[in-house]
């Protein structure tokens, strides 16, 4: 089986922001709800913060959205990110040469 790379991960921020549009909830009391700040919140469905462990626990009690899918989402979105960057990869291989030669 041939291993599938997605073109473009989702931000789990795109599906919380459109579950939060389509209950019609109010960005202002799903922080209060949840108690962060309306910033991270923001930040968040506008895709410009990661979820962190914690915020996807409180996102899955406040929505009932599996934390685990939105950890699993923010992984891709942060492994992308981490193989298009050229200095990263060019480390990552400079590890890897050195690994082989012990």
């Amino acid at each position: 089986m041939g291993k599938y790379i997605c073109q473009r991960p989702i931000h789990p921020g795109e599906l919380l922001k459109e579950e939060t549009e389509e209950r019609k909830l109010s960005q202002r009391r799903l922080a209060e709800q949840m108690g962060i700040s309306y910033k991270v919140l923001n930040d968040i469905l506008n895709c410009r913060g990661p979820i962190t462990t914690q915020t996807a626990m409180l996102f899955e009690a406040a929505l009932g959205i599996s934390a685990s899918l939105l950890m699993r989402m923010q992984l891709d979105c942060n492994m992308q990110q981490a193989a298009a960057d050229p200095s990263f990869m060019e480390r990552l291989k400079q590890v890897r040469k050195y690994a082989a030669m012990l």
